[in-house]
């Protein structure tokens, strides 16, 4: 049998008619009785009869039917994984991104997503940006999310998100009671920023410089959450980036623009020639409309 025989039994064997078989697979009862009389004779065998105006399967069909049935079966599954795959509701993600983006927006777009998608998994990796770009380029990762400046020529950037680093304090710190913070507001007091070898570093000692502050170096950090942790114990005015303090509020500190502004951009990271799943599509439509709700795009 081949599968249009196949298929045309199959029917058969649903409906008990031919006329029925017929109108379920689309087609006329002429074609439908044409590929049934050519697939009992290919099997030489005799699969229905006719009695009171209907078929009757001969135990050879009944014989055959739980095969046929189990191969339609599959066929069917086939079919709604690739609906599913298609709508992006099944698949695996595969995301790298910087570390304040990965515990802050980018879980927050996961869970999102994941939850009207039960059958989704999610690779996420928190790393630093250089690290989320060799991930992307060697394809370990469909998606990265990472912090300008990004130069490669394998790759593609999309902005997701501009921000500014920000002065995060204690709400009782002198400076808390202020809409945005100039840096030269800053000299009388201990600051924590990031190690010299961090991207943000160079572009805060510039503004620092700029204004003639000599800085008080409370602490230097690699990661923001470390600063605002610091910030939360009292230590002094983080000078960091206010994405993960955006998703995770701790009682007790704010975070307030700093002037002149310091720009921060993260940027969605894919490989120029990679493939890209209709799963990451949705999931990225998700993450852009995670980042407006909280940031106002």
């Amino acid at each position: 049998m081949n599968l249009r025989q196949m298929e045309v039994f199959y029917a058969i064997m649903r409906t008990g008619s031919v006329t029925a078989a017929a109108r379920l697979l689309g087609v006329t009862q002429p074609s439908v009785s044409t590929v049934l009389k050519h697939c009992e004779a290919s099997l030489r065998i005799r699969l229905f009869e006719r009695v009171a105006g209907r078929l009757r399967p001969t135990p050879e069909a009944e014989a055959i039917f739980p095969d046929v049935a189990a191969i339609f079966g599959r066929l069917d599954a086939i079919g709604r994984l690739t609906q599913d795959l298609a709508g992006g509701r099944l698949g695996t993600l595969s995301v790298a991104a910087a570390f304040p983006i990965a515990n802050g927006y980018l879980a927050k777009a996961v869970a999102d997503f994941m939850e009207s998608r039960p059958g989704m998994r999610v690779a996420l990796q928190s790393l630093t940006s250089p690290q989320v770009v060799d991930r992307v380029v060697s394809r370990e990762v469909e998606l990265g999310i990472a912090y300008e400046p990004v130069v490669n020529p394998e790759i593609e950037t999309e902005v997701l998100v501009r921000s500014g680093v920000a002065c995060v304090l204690r709400e009782n710190h002198p400076l808390a009671a202020r809409a945005e913070i100039e840096v030269r507001d800053l000299e009388p007091y201990a600051i924590i920023t990031y190690l010299p070898q961090t991207l943000l570093r160079g572009p805060v000692d510039r503004a620092l410089s700029e204004a003639g502050v000599v800085p008080r170096i409370a602490v230097q950090v690699s990661l923001s959450l470390t600063g605002i942790m610091m910030a939360y114990h009292g230590v002094g005015v983080a000078l960091v980036e206010p994405f993960l303090l955006a998703s995770m509020p701790l009682p007790g500190l704010v975070a307030r623009p700093l002037r002149p502004r310091i720009e921060v951009s993260a940027l969605l990271v894919r490989a120029r020639s990679a493939p890209r799943s209709a799963a990451m599509g949705h999931f990225v439509q998700q993450l852009k409309a995670t980042v407006a709700a909280q940031y106002g795009g």
